[in-house]
């Protein structure tokens, strides 16, 4: 299905149907596709954050064992 973002805003339920028969939703936005919506997968809804394989990727790092003092020192080089 293709839409544009007034169709997204007037038509949402139209749309909403379209996903729960999983057919994906093309959007445009002055004439350019510019997203899709795709349904998700039936085995994805309950997954969880510590499933990511991003999550923990920095555990070893020993410069972020005090967040506070991280996060002092982060922002001493941006301001």
């Amino acid at each position: 299905m293709n839409a544009t973002v007034l169709d997204l805003r007037e038509n949402m339920k139209k749309i909403m149907s379209a996903i729960e028969h999983n057919e994906p939703v093309t959007l445009s936005y002055r004439g350019r596709k510019t997203a899709m919506i795709v349904p998700c997968a039936a085995g994805h809804s309950n997954s969880s954050a510590a499933n990511h394989p991003a999550f923990g990727m920095w555990a070893d790092r020993k410069d972020m064992d005090n967040v506070d003092e991280f996060v002092r020192n982060l922002r001493k080089w941006c301001f």
